[in-house]
């Protein structure tokens, strides 16, 4: 917008002058306090947003992996190993326990070996083979055939967790373990529901027994 000004004495012109300046600065200040009004906390905001479970286990896994490493920095000389989370009543996976949540100690090795990774610490992939192992159907280097792993080299800390399920998903618990002193050193815990692989099944099992559940509505 332009604004013209018209005076033929000098001593108004002044004055003008003057205050247009006192206008353009009370515009100039107004606009910094809206440019620097603080942004929203995209991370909280996500957090309290309402997501579908389905499809969405590498967000829980970045959640609970932001609260394990919340206070612990990546150093060069320091290498971690990631293991399975495994049932903590057992602690072993087992096949034949059927829960819609069956797979996830498996997925949430790889998803906090990612997450370690990407914030700057050194992971160690002990399922390495000594060299490539090609069969009829793949090509791999990664096994768990004890004669084909190549020599591990040193692990500072391990990185795992136990599940702890439930009818509507899993209990969570994970930590950072010095692997010399066995030290806990960071730990973290995260609901996982059920229906991050899976549809709501109709058909569930608890304690070894079959249960049916009908939708209402």
């Amino acid at each position: 917008m332009l604004v013209y000004f018209r005076s033929k004495k000098p001593l108004n012109t002044v004055i003008t002058w003057r205050s247009v300046l006192a206008v353009l600065a009370l515009a100039t200040t107004g606009l910094a306090g809206c440019t620097n009004s603080p942004e929203p906390n995209m991370e909280l905001i996500s957090e309290q947003v309402p997501l579908p479970a389905l499809g969405n286990v590498e967000y829980h896994t970045y959640v609970l992996a932001n609260e394990l490493f919340a206070n612990v920095a990546p150093a060069r000389q320091a290498r971690y190993a990631v293991a399975g989370f495994v049932p903590v009543d057992s602690m072993e996976y087992d096949e034949t326990f059927q829960h819609p949540l069956q797979l996830l100690g498996h997925q949430l090795e790889q998803g906090m070996l990612t997450e370690a990774t990407k914030r700057g610490f050194v992971a160690q992939e002990f399922k390495l083979s000594n060299d490539i192992i090609i069969s009829d159907k793949a090509d791999r280097v990664l096994t768990r055939d004890i004669d084909q792993l190549s020599a591990l080299d040193r692990v500072d800390y391990y990185i795992t967790g136990t599940l702890v399920y439930q009818e509507a998903g899993a209990m969570v618990n994970a930590r950072i373990i010095n692997a010399r002193t066995r030290d806990i050193v960071a730990a973290a815990t995260r609901f996982f529901p059920a229906e991050l692989f899976w549809q709501q099944e109709q058909v569930t099992t608890r304690n070894g027994r079959l249960y049916r559940t009908e939708n209402k509505g």
